[in-house]
C-alpha cells in the first residue's frame, strides 16, 4: 500500500475548493477531484475513503482557520462597537480573500454531505461568534433577539456583499465597506 504523503492533503483540499466554486458540492466527483489536484483517482483514495469524508475534512479544516482569522486583533476590552466592528471586518476580508472557502462553507452548512458529527463540532468551532452576539445583548447594544438570528443576519450581510463584490467584479471601496457595515450593524443594535 502507498503512503500518504501528508502534504497532497493540502492539493486535493485546493483542488476541491476550485471546483466547489465552479460546480457546487454535489456536481463534483472523486474524480475530478483528482484530475484537479494532478493525481490518480487511485490516489485520492488513499487519503479519503469517499466524497463524504474529504468535504467533512475540509468542511472542519475551513471553518477551524476561518474562525481563528475572524478574531485576529480582537480585544475583549475593546468596547462592543469596536471589537464588533474588527470582527465583521475580519470576516468580510477572510471571506473575499478566500471566496472559495467562503461558497464552500455555504454550501456545506445545511447540506447532506456534512455529517452531524461535523455539524456539532462546527457548533463548537462557532462558539466565539456566539460569545460576540451574547456580549452586546448583554450590553444592551444589540436586539434581544435570538443570538443565531442575529448571527444569520450578519453573515448573510457579509456573504451578500462578498457575493455582489465577486460575482459583478466591483472593486472594494472604503465607502462600500463603510455602508455595507453600516446596514449591518443598523439590523442588529437596539
Amino acid at each position: 500500500m502507498k503512503q500518504r504523503d501528508e502534504s497532497k492533503i493540502e492539493q486535493i483540499f485546493a483542488a476541491t475548493l476550485q471546483l466547489v466554486v465552479k460546480r457546487g458540492v454535489a456536481g463534483i466527483t472523486m474524480r475530478q477531484i483528482a484530475k484537479a489536484a494532478g493525481m490518480a483517482t487511485g490516489t485520492l483514495y488513499i487519503y479519503f475513503k469517499d466524497k463524504d469524508e474529504l468535504v467533512n475534512q475540509l468542511y472542519v479544516s475551513c471553518r477551524a482557520s476561518s474562525v481563528n482569522a475572524y478574531f485576529k486583533s480582537y480585544n475583549e476590552a475593546a468596547s462592543f462597537k469596536k471589537g464588533f466592528r474588527i470582527v465583521w471586518n475580519n470576516i468580510l476580508q477572510y471571506r473575499l480573500a478566500h471566496f472559495d472557502v467562503s461558497v464552500f462553507m455555504e454550501q456545506c452548512y445545511h447540506s447532506p454531505f456534512v455529517s452531524e458529527s461535523t455539524k456539532e463540532m462546527n457548533e463548537q468551532v462557532f462558539q466565539p461568534l456566539y460569545k460576540l452576539i451574547e456580549r452586546g445583548k448583554a450590553e444592551k447594544i444589540l436586539k434581544d433577539y435570538d443570538t443565531m438570528m442575529l448571527l444569520v443576519l450578519m453573515m448573510g450581510g457579509i456573504n451578500g456583499v462578498i457575493k455582489y463584490i465577486n460575482y459583478h467584479k466591483k472593486k472594494t471601496t472604503a465607502d462600500m465597506i463603510e455602508n455595507a457595515f453600516n446596514i449591518c450593524w443598523d439590523g442588529l443594535k437596539k
